[in-house]
């Protein structure tokens, strides 16, 4: 079940909406909660109920984890630092199990010449986003920074659905007191106002721009065998305008579902495609993964503290680690790599007072994302080089052939002002007519080319 499906849109949100507000105006909190959390849960099963004991499972071995760390009776015979290891070391062997166990297999075997046959384990729904958002609450019950001993209100801060499958990735703090206040128990006619109008960029975002640019996207990449310098950087821009709005397509859609709710989830971009240099995109991109990244892995690595090849050590082996996060293969970890080289590089350019004119270092930055993404997005090896040969190949310059309609055009047009005209999407408010006329329009022409096309499953959900 998708955000942009109709049995989503118009079955499965309105009945859960209505349902919970009308257990919370018959004071039954507790149910209502429960009812959240089925709901929740159903829509997670909807793809494969052989996920639901995967994440039931992990749900409890870290509710219990988590309380024993919260503990304070002296009952449990080993260190709270000792608990926590257990609790993140069994949280990435899960993960890895499901994610990388395959992926290793098939090294052994190119390594050694062996012939293990893989297990070819189908990845479980949202596992990487539910394990970090749960080994999150570890730490920061080890810290001290959570109460929380109740299982119900655990297993909703996990498993809420907008933000289940695909983030943004948030604190126990973030989501648990608002869930507790008596007035997001009522309906908000504003939020709903609001909720319905940033889910309707959103899917907009996804159905109708995203979804236009993964065509051109997978005819480069994985139908083409060459590509001349025009229609190489056409796929690259193509891969990286469609990752855009298909991921922050989908928070924004997270965000309005959960404001529905009275539930306000941080927000996850701004502007990242306006970045003038590497430490500022990832201040603006997935901006719940950069913070997790820094908190529970650049910092207790040492972060800042300990010299500039230690931090420089530091940034290389986080971005090493976020690239593996998203995916098992070696592109992965190279397009990991070059963020962090490009980190490192952009540190060394600050402590000398090296500067450059903001247009140039736009211009850089973007080409560089651009550059790298097409890492992210391949396959295998041999894609990425058939895509960066052909970017990088003056023998071959011949001139396009356009064959856009006047609808594509006009896609790519609007897609370019909202990356580059605009300010972030989220931070728009209902404050006239027009913008409510605007709204309906925008759903208008959503549901007309959601009737008329087919709507590409998300690409975060592959991670």
């Amino acid at each position: 079940m998708l955000f942009n499906s109709y049995e989503f849109i118009f079955i499965f949100l309105p009945i859960t909406f209505f349902i919970y507000f009308y257990l919370n105006h018959k004071r039954l909190t507790e149910v209502s909660k429960g009812f959240l959390l089925f709901s929740s849960l159903f829509f997670y099963s909807w793809w494969n109920i052989t996920y639901l004991p995967i994440i039931l499972s992990s749900l409890l071995f870290n509710y219990i984890v988590g309380n024993s760390l919260n503990n304070d009776d002296g009952y449990y015979k080993f260190s709270k630092k000792s608990i926590l290891i257990f609790g993140i070391i069994s949280n990435i062997a899960l993960l890895s199990y499901f994610k990388y166990t395959d992926f290793m297999i098939d090294n052994f075997n190119l390594l050694t010449d062996a012939n293990v046959p893989t297990l070819d384990l189908a990845l479980p729904l949202a596992i990487s986003f539910f394990t970090f958002q749960q080994i999150s609450y570890l730490v920061d019950s080890y810290r001290r920074e959570t109460k929380e001993y109740d299982f119900l209100n655990y297993a909703l801060f996990v498993t809420f659905f907008p933000q289940l499958i695909a983030g943004p990735i948030v604190h126990h703090k973030e989501m648990m007191p608002q869930f507790m206040k008596i007035r997001n128990k009522v309906k908000n006619y504003k939020n709903i106002a609001m909720g319905l109008f940033i889910f309707s960029i959103g899917l907009f975002k996804k159905v109708v721009i995203a979804d236009t640019f993964v065509i051109w996207a997978i005819n480069g990449f994985d139908v083409a065998t060459t590509l001349n310098i025009f229609e190489a950087w056409a796929t690259s821009l193509s891969y990286t305008f469609q990752l855009y709005f298909d991921f922050s397509g989908y928070t924004d859609m997270a965000i309005g579902l959960a404001l529905l709710f009275n539930i306000k989830l941080p927000i996850n971009f701004n502007s990242p495609y306006k970045a003038t240099n590497i430490q500022d995109f990832w201040r603006r991109w997935h901006i719940t993964l950069s913070r997790f990244l820094k908190d529970y892995i650049y910092i207790p690595l040492g972060g800042n503290r300990k010299g500039n090849f230690r931090i420089y050590n530091n940034l290389l082996a986080t971005f090493i680690i976020g690239g593996i996060w998203h995916g098992a293969g070696w592109t992965f970890v190279f397009w990991g790599f070059l963020h962090g080289i490009a980190l490192v590089v952009h540190r060394i350019w600050q402590n000398i007072g090296f500067q450059l004119y903001s247009i140039i270092a736009w211009f850089i930055t973007f080409n560089f994302i651009n550059i790298a993404w097409v890492f992210f997005r391949a396959k295998e090896w041999d894609d990425a080089i058939k895509i960066l040969t052909g970017m990088f190949n003056i023998s071959q310059i011949t001139l396009p052939t356009l064959e856009l309609n006047i609808v594509e055009i006009c896609i790519v047009i609007l897609s370019i002002i909202i990356l580059f005209g605009l300010k972030n999407l989220n931070n728009f408010r209902i404050k006239n007519m027009y913008e409510i006329l605007l709204l309906v329009i925008l759903n208008i022409f959503t549901f007309l080319y959601m009737h008329y096309n087919n709507s590409d499953i998300f690409i975060y959900f592959n991670f």
